[in-house]
């Protein structure tokens, strides 16, 4: 996992939990606690987390340092080729579910040359992409915007979703480990999650290889929910992202099916 990664998902994970230790992290982040250490006071550095005894605290929220906006340029072309991969798996004629996510926005770009779908939306930058789009019926989900985020979340967007059926769910997720699944890093993301996966016939999870392995703070589903997992190819070299090949090994023992992009 390179580093500026490696401090986004740190950042994300004290935020989510508004505290959380350095034992901890470093479970989480599959790496030794003294570069755990060494990231908290990074991070403290940057003004984002202040370091407490055995770990660190929040001093800003979630929503102000690390929406979308922040981490819309981490590994672009990755994440391009991960959306590519993943249209590829949609078969022109589907109603789809589209997640909120900087991944899925590149979905939403290739999901074009997979016309005509019906699209459901949980991102305001996915129906940004899509809008008035030939051979796209866009369908925004509602709820309440998150801030930073930009996704579609709450009481009303879940009463929505439970209203249709969908033949495909593209699911972004924070993290996904062998022992806890899929998880994420919001109480609203996951909530909106796990009601996706209830109403589609099939869920496609996709992910840059930096979040096998990661715990993130609330559990979406088990490992075996989802149908088919879309990650890059990096995700299998153990030199680079040492819980990696473990994680997809218990992923494939589960059910899943894993494409390499």
């Amino acid at each position: 996992m390179g580093v500026a990664n490696r401090l986004d998902l740190t950042l994300r994970l004290v935020q989510g939990a508004g505290r959380v230790s350095v034992a901890e992290l470093s479970h989480r982040l599959g790496v030794s606690e003294m570069t755990v250490r060494r990231d908290l006071d990074e991070l403290e550095r940057q003004g984002l987390v202040k370091r407490v005894r055995g770990g660190a605290v929040a001093t800003r929220s979630r929503d102000e340092e690390a929406g979308f906006a922040a981490r819309e340029g981490w590994q672009a072309a990755t994440k391009d080729r991960l959306g590519r991969a993943v249209a590829e798996l949609v078969e022109p004629g589907s109603t789809v579910l589209l997640d909120a996510g900087t991944t899925t926005v590149h979905v939403a770009e290739h999901l074009l040359a997979r016309a005509p779908l019906t699209v459901a939306v949980l991102s305001l930058q996915a129906a940004v992409r899509l809008a008035d789009r030939p051979g796209i019926r866009l369908l925004v989900i509602g709820g309440q915007s998150r801030p930073g985020e930009r996704s579609l979340v709450g009481p009303l967007a879940l009463r929505a979703l439970t209203a249709m059926a969908f033949d495909v769910f593209v699911m972004s997720i924070g993290g996904v480990q062998a022992q806890h699944g899929w998880s994420e890093f919001s109480l609203e993301d996951a909530a909106v999650k796990q009601t996706g996966l209830a109403q589609a016939s099939r869920t496609i999870a996709v992910a840059d290889a930096t979040k096998l392995g990661v715990r993130a703070f609330s559990q979406v589903a088990a490992a075996g929910a989802v149908d088919t997992f879309v990650t890059d190819t990096a995700a299998d070299d153990a030199a680079t992202h040492p819980k990696g090949p473990e994680t997809l090994s218990a992923l494939r023992d589960a059910g899943v099916d894993i494409v390499l992009a």
